[in-house]
């Protein structure tokens, strides 16, 4: 597996998001190596982009969107999940990319198809907020081969508070997966 490298992150959230479909997340802990490849993404692009936490200006909770691209914006909803972004594009822009869903490939024994179970199964939690993605216990890799993938685009999920971005084909997913949270 080849890791991914910052220039990789620092680039249109659209392109980073669709990109990052096919990949390896990779977690070890604790002396285990966990691997799903990333099935399902959204893309947010933005304090302009009404669905994203960067859209209230900075906060606590989101400053690592502001920060450099590569690293984890982990947060906590829901009283109950957590879910996992990766931050993209240039210092101070806001955007990153939701992981949905992964398909487990080792290691990882309960469900992935949500953003909070993908974070449940993976073992990610707040402790992997402004997380480097270039470290060597988290990080995400390229499969050892290409392969051609087919991309369904769709509008997010639940965020309907988001007027018109509500609806915005910024959910993409590989077409052949039984791993996806919804087709």
């Amino acid at each position: 597996m080849r890791k991914l490298m910052r220039e990789f992150y620092d680039r249109d959230t659209r392109v980073v998001a669709q990109e990052l479909l096919g990949k390896f997340l990779v977690r070890i802990a604790d002396g285990v190596e966990r691997i799903g490849r990333i099935v399902e993404v959204e893309a947010y692009l933005g304090p302009h982009d009404r669905a994203s936490h960067s859209a209230r200006g900075l906060t606590p909770r989101n400053q690592v969107m502001f920060g450099p691209p590569g690293h984890a914006y982990v947060y906590f909803i829901y009283g109950m999940y957590y879910c996992m972004n990766v931050v993209t594009e240039r210092e101070g822009h806001a955007s990153a990319v939701l992981l949905r869903a992964v398909e487990p490939l080792q290691n990882v024994a309960s469900r992935t198809c949500g953003p909070g179970l993908l974070c449940r199964a993976m073992g990610i939690d707040k402790h992997l907020n402004a997380h480097d993605l270039l470290s060597d216990d988290f990080f995400i890799a390229a499969p050892p081969q290409r392969e051609r993938l087919v991309i369904v685009k769709r509008p997010r999920i639940g965020v309907d508070y988001a007027g018109v971005w509500a609806k915005r084909h910024l959910r993409f997913y590989l077409k052949s997966s039984p791993f996806v949270s919804r087709p």
